[in-house]
């Protein structure tokens, strides 16, 4: 997962190489894809850095009805967290963080409020769906996104290293090309880690 900057209750980004495809009407969302890589929420304990990029453990996936659109959103764990072995799918996170599923669809549910635009809906009578269905989620987007890249009708820089059948591919990329992303900020040795570096999961029971 690729890591932006931090404002909301998880660590969120968006899951490479995917797309979800506005062409493509969902049979069980019954609406189209929004166009964007498929959105994703780590809900492990450290706080990420913008451009960071995880190896994560897929756990469900919530279906965000923005509008006319299906906004997929991932739920998964960095694999490096302490409870990664913990979770296994989605049931797991009312286990050991009772609470935060609820919480993560209500943000979904409002967030755009403010903004003067109605409240979000979910599918599947606002469940979240498991890892087997997330998986095949994840391969759809990601057959989309290969699909897209592959295809010079779009408008897009279809400029890759990992696709060797792309007509696009090339074995470095030029540096001009190269997004500067910033790293992360190291801790001198021996430093304990700051606070502000964790999210804190409280059960209110």
């Amino acid at each position: 997962m690729h890591q932006i900057p931090r404002r909301y209750i998880w660590n969120y980004g968006a899951l490479p190489p995917t797309w979800e495809d506005p062409n493509f009407i969902h049979p069980d969302t019954k609406a189209k894809g929004d166009n964007d890589p498929l959105g994703i929420c780590e809900i492990g304990e450290r706080v990420g850095y913008p451009g960071e990029i995880r190896q994560v453990k897929v756990l469900g996936i919530l279906a965000l009805l923005d509008g006319e659109d299906t906004d997929w959103k991932t739920i998964a764990i960095d694999i490096k967290d302490p409870l990664a072995s913990e979770f296994n799918d989605i049931e797991d996170i009312e286990v050991h963080m009772p609470g935060l599923f609820r919480a993560t669809k209500e943000w979904f549910r409002i967030y755009k409020m403010p903004d003067g635009k109605p409240a979000n809906k979910f599918s599947f009578d606002e469940g979240c769906k498991n890892k087997a269905y997330a998986t095949q989620v994840i391969e759809k987007c990601s057959d989309a996104w290969r699909q897209l890249i592959s295809t010079h009708e779009n408008g897009i820089a279809d400029t890759n290293t990992t696709m060797g059948e792309s007509s696009g591919h090339v074995t470095h990329i030029a540096q001009d090309l190269i997004l500067d992303l910033p790293t992360q900020q190291q801790s001198s040795p021996g430093s304990n880690e700051s606070s502000m570096d964790k999210w804190y999961f409280i059960n209110e029971a």
